[in-house]
């Protein structure tokens, strides 16, 4: 399989084309525990149904947040598993907690739409068993503001959203010190007694004084308006036009740690990692047909990262 190492020159160019993406990174995502109801759209338009045995099953059921993945899923994943003889099916869920749990009873065979550091999270907090098995593409995070077009236009004391859920938050935060907004996390992502009020109020971290505002992250381009900027996952940005309308500040910029962890990786179950229904997806969303599809459809607002878990 291949690697792609993000540099700064192509996210740069990126920016440059007023096109930007954040999930996850992602693998992006909230632990949010009133989730909205899920929109289930098959591309049979049938019910969804319950994954059975490989013998003979040719029926491959995925769930997926709607922007980019479930775009990709059906507009070109569908179409090469179909050369092999599967069937896609393609459910669509509006949060990042009900596919995991979904995955977990055994409704769907896989999903794809988290990084690893979300899976391992949820994996831990939830009880899951659920493993990665093949890099998909990334979705760089962005900072946006429906009131600024640059960083140095953020007054001192603006209000800053950051996604609320600990995976997300940090990889916020690391965006603001990476484009110079923070001198520093403080303790944010490593002290479980730092919270966002702490860096809000640490002089030495944040010496503009910012107001760190945690925020579902599927809610934060609805909340722009309310907010001076906001670190926004890709997808969410997608999905909201925001690249359209406006344009990121700045974007994440990966090294080849940071490209493992902002992946979004397709997700089994543990035990169905080598199931022929697992392999045959891997091979047909690490094809070059998906490559070109999403180099063409999303113009360097996903980037393909056909990694390996690490």
């Amino acid at each position: 399989m291949k690697k792609n190492i993000i540099t700064s020159l192509v996210l740069a160019g990126t920016l440059a084309l007023g096109v930007l993406t954040g999930c996850g990174d992602s693998a992006a995502a909230t632990t949010t525990e009133t989730a909205e109801t899920t929109e289930a759209t098959e591309s049979t338009d049938t019910a969804a149904q319950a994954p059975a045995s490989d013998d003979g099953d040719k029926t491959i059921t995925v769930g997926a947040t709607p922007v980019p993945h479930a775009e990709i899923l059906d507009n070109i994943v569908k179409e090469v598993l179909a050369e092999d003889g599967w069937t896609l099916n393609t459910v669509v869920f509006s949060d990042y907690v009900l596919p995991n749990t979904s995955l977990e009873q055994g409704e769907i065979d896989a999903n794809y739409f988290q990084t690893l550091g979300y899976m391992n999270q949820q994996n831990a907090d939830a009880g899951l068993h659920l493993t990665a098995v093949a890099g998909i593409h990334i979705e760089p995070m962005g900072i946006y503001s429906q009131k600024y077009t640059s960083l140095e236009e953020l007054p001192d004391g603006a209000s800053i959203g950051i996604p609320n859920d600990p995976d997300n938050g940090a990889r916020g935060v690391d965006l603001l010190v990476q484009k110079g907004l923070l001198v520093s996390n403080g303790g944010f992502g490593t002290d479980d007694n730092y919270t966002e009020d702490s860096l809000t109020n640490d002089k030495e971290a944040n010496p503009h004084g910012y107001v760190i505002t945690p925020l579902e992250a599927a809610n934060l381009p609805l909340s722009l308006p309310d907010l001076d900027a906001a670190t926004i996952n890709g997808n969410y940005a997608l999905e909201a036009d925001l690249p359209a309308q406006y344009p990121a500040l700045d974007i994440e910029e990966f090294d080849e740690e940071t490209t493992i962890k902002r992946t979004n990786f397709l997700v089994v179950k543990e035990g169905n990692e080598n199931s022929e229904k697992t392999q045959a997806l891997i091979k047909a969303l690490q094809s070059q047909k998906v490559q070109d599809y999403i180099d063409a459809t999303y113009k360097g607002a996903v980037i393909t990262s056909f990694v390996d878990p690490q």
